[in-house]
């Protein structure tokens, strides 16, 4: 009896060290698993990747935020740079060189008309020239002052009719009368209405093109009365149209107005923006944001240093030579290129500015081990 008893324990104490060396080897080929599919939390590039990668490397840092006043607003014309341009003398339009939507250069010829007042103002100016001639050789010193008057007044005439200096030096010269006045652009623009045709009767005073200069144009905002105050010309701004959502363009106020309109309150302000491109178009909506002066601060970074990574906001900070990890941080307000970070970097912490190329290659190497 006592021979069987001894025989089970020894049994079973067997089977308890069997089950609970195979429990043991489980738990440890369990754990092996766990730690071989973990995701990668350090990412480590080699040298070749680093200097393709060309990784900045900055310290986070507070620094001012701007205030910001929105206003909505349309593109307009630069009035300094806007021309009706009109005939100066009755004529017939003998050639026309530019047509509606052209751009031209300042000096480009327009248009020719011929003109007998342009005649007649050319055969006044050769007479006059030629008494003066007369006058002088013959010594009649109380004659000359009368007929440089007289010459000065026919050479303004034909100045103002649109001839130039060389003009008038090669007519005095050659002494042949020329038949067709040229009108040329007063400066370099697109050409935004022209009524005229071939062969029209044109009277003085009657329009021959309208000239724009399209390179700077403005942008009428409307400031409500709450926020006057606050801006002043010089006020930096940022103009956004619907055509181009995803640019912006550098302006700056210029003036503000002095009348408050009644039933909006508020007061048309003046944008000059730079159009060198000529994306922007008159009469274009505009929304226009006004950065003004502020004491307030932040840790701003720059909104590439922020990556979108497992539903969370990260930013990559080094872990040793060449390598980086991501940290979660909790972000604020966007300001143009920079974001502000509410929670999870310091000042003076380190950062990567552009971290699309680390969270490439975290995605990559996630997937790898998948």
């Amino acid at each position: 009896m006592e021979k069987r008893t001894s025989f089970a324990l020894v049994v079973f104490i067997a089977l308890a060290f069997s089950l609970s060396r195979c429990k043991a080897q489980k738990t440890e080929e369990t754990a092996l698993r766990t730690e071989t599919s973990a995701t990668p939390s350090v990412i480590t590039l080699t040298e070749g990747a680093m200097k393709i990668a060309g990784i900045q490397i900055e310290k986070a840092e507070r620094r001012q935020v701007p205030l910001k006043i929105h206003a909505a607003g349309e593109m307009t014309f630069n009035q300094k740079r806007l021309m009706n341009l009109t005939s100066r003398v009755a004529g017939r339009v003998e050639n026309v060189f530019a047509y509606l939507g052209d751009r031209v250069k300042e000096g480009d010829l327009l248009l020719s008309l011929y003109s007998p007042d342009f005649l007649m103002a050319q055969a006044e100016f050769l007479q006059a020239g030629e008494r003066l001639k007369r006058f002088t050789k013959d010594n009649l010193g109380e004659e000359i002052p009368a007929a440089e008057s007289l010459l000065d007044s026919a050479k303004r005439k034909l100045l103002l009719l649109g001839m130039k200096e060389a003009d008038l030096k090669e007519l005095e010269e050659t002494r042949q009368i020329k038949p067709l006045l040229p009108v040329s652009a007063p400066f370099s623009g697109t050409i935004i209405e022209s009524p005229i045709v071939l062969g029209d009767q044109i009277a003085v005073g009657a329009g021959l093109f309208k000239i724009a200069d399209l390179s700077l144009l403005w942008a009428h905002v409307h400031i409500y009365e709450k926020d006057l105050a606050l801006v002043k010309p010089g006020t930096p701004s940022l103009v956004k149209v619907q055509a181009y959502p995803d640019q912006s363009f550098q302006g700056t106020m210029t003036l503000l107005n002095d009348v408050v309109d009644e039933k909006t309150r508020t007061v048309i302000g003046r944008v000059e923006v730079q159009n060198t491109r000529g994306l922007l178009k008159p009469g274009m909506y505009a929304e226009v944001e006004l950065t003004l002066p502020s004491n307030a601060e932040a840790l701003l970074v720059p909104a590439s240093a922020v990556q979108d990574l497992e539903n969370k906001k990260v930013i990559f900070i080094p872990a040793g030579e060449r390598s980086f990890r991501f940290q979660e941080v909790e972000v604020g307000q966007k300001l143009h290129d920079l974001i502000e970070v509410v929670k999870g970097l310091s000042p003076g912490d380190t950062y990567v500015r552009d971290g699309f190329l680390l969270k490439s290659e975290y995605l990559k190497k996630n997937l790898e081990v998948e």
